[in-house]
């Protein structure tokens, strides 16, 4: 079997500590898998990116094993701050889990958003031009725990609890209703509920995965009895293969489903509805302004192929092409704004002729580099850029592999 010494490779702090103290010696871990050694990563940068134009960020990655034997999952926690020229204050705490012997996962997406940013209207063919600015604060806290019932299969339950507030259209176009106003414009909403989760997890390395697979399915209800505005359902299906192409190498090809449904009656908050960059980590369509599609129902797929540019793993570099597609609004109806709980209409102002099916493609592809942070943890620097149509284009930063 092909395996990987972070031995035998470079990453940033080896480079920063040959410039700075003028040692050639690489860092050496004697322990390759040793439980309970963390593994950080941090950055602070200025960056820029479509969804927050110039930022400042400080962002760091905690990495660690549980135990010591060959098949232990990686666990990670993710956070940063960042404040952008926009204004937007973005706060995340998000952490994937592990106990001994992989028995159980507990996941962790908490965030704090203080949010100006952009919608384009409901429905796959909206145009590139037809953006305006929203405003709002957002606290999301999703919690979810699940426990092995077979090897890499595991079950488990959650809650989600998700509150806008001071939600407000800014400028926005003159002389006619948005669609955000036709489906319900309200200054705040609550969504609770509970999450029921299904998961495969063949990976070891969550952070920079090689090979193995990856399924989840996760079911949402919400209930007005526990506090959410209005009952309504989601069902989320998330899918990923990893095979190491060629197998000699640690060049990877990467394959990524990501398809997001509302179910039921009962319709979402508007900003809680499927969208562009609306997955858990913010990375679907790179190409793509966050929000730029927004429907009922999303399908998702992407391919990478990730590939080393330096023998010593210092640089690499990754190719990837995309596609999103949106359900269309649905027809007249006698729902009420915000959804209610009847028929499924999403609200008595659209058009009739809207369908709800899906009639549109909107294709995204680009390229990027990735530069070493850490090669114990496996954890790089990933810089893309990529091209979606009608103009789209902008960078695209992340710490850790995008999916």
């Amino acid at each position: 079997m092909f395996s990987y010494d972070p031995n035998d490779q470079v990453d940033l702090v080896d480079v920063g500590r040959s410039w700075l103290k003028g040692s050639k010696d690489k860092r050496m871990d004697t322990v390759k898998q040793k439980g309970g050694k963390l593994h950080i990563s941090a950055l602070p940068f200025a960056g820029y990116t479509l969804q927050t134009g110039f930022a400042g960020v400080v962002s760091s990655n905690f990495a660690f094993y549980t135990s010591e034997h060959s098949e232990a999952n990686l666990s990670t926690v993710l956070t940063s701050i960042t404040y952008s020229q926009y204004r937007q204050i973005i706060f995340p705490i998000q952490a994937d889990i592990w106990t001994k012997g992989n028995k159980y996962n507990i996941v962790t997406d908490w965030r704090y958003l203080k949010y100006p940013s952009l919608t384009y209207g409901l429905g796959g063919n909206t145009k590139a031009d037809s953006g305006y600015n929203i405003n709002y604060g957002y606290l999301r806290l999703h919690q979810a725990i699940m426990k092995t019932v077979a090897k890499d299969f595991y079950l488990g339950i959650g809650y989600d609890f998700d509150y806008f507030w001071n939600i407000q259209e800014v400028n926005p176009p003159a002389g006619k209703l948005t669609d955000f106003e036709r489906y319900g414009l309200t200054k705040s909403s609550i969504s609770s509920g509970i999450s029921l989760h299904f998961l495969y997890d063949s990976r070891r390395n969550l952070i920079n995965p090689e090979n193995g697979g990856y399924l989840s399915v996760g079911y949402r209800p919400n209930f007005t009895f526990l506090g959410s505005d209005v009952n309504w359902q989601s069902l989320i299906f998330d899918l990923r293969k990893y095979i190491r192409f060629p197998g000699t190498t640690h060049n990877v090809l990467a394959f990524w489903s990501y398809d997001w449904f509302t179910t039921g009656s009962g319709n979402p908050p508007y900003l809680l509805l499927p969208s562009t960059g609306w997955d858990p980590y913010s990375n679907t369509a790179r190409g793509y302004i966050q929000g730029r599609f927004r429907g009922r129902n999303m399908l998702y797929l992407e391919s990478e192929y990730r590939f080393g540019i330096t023998p010593n793993g210092l640089l690499g570099g990754v190719v990837f092409a995309n596609a999103q597609s949106f359900s269309e609004p649905g027809s007249v109806g006698s729902g009420s704004p915000g959804g209610g709980s009847g028929g499924g209409n999403l609200g008595s102002g659209f058009p009739a002729g809207g369908n709800g099916r899906f009639e549109y493609v909107a294709p995204g592809y680009g390229l990027g580099l990735r530069i070493s942070l850490n090669k114990f943890s496996r954890t790089n620097l990933c810089v893309d850029y990529g091209w979606g149509t009608h103009g789209s284009g902008g960078f695209f930063v992340n710490l850790g592999e995008v999916f």
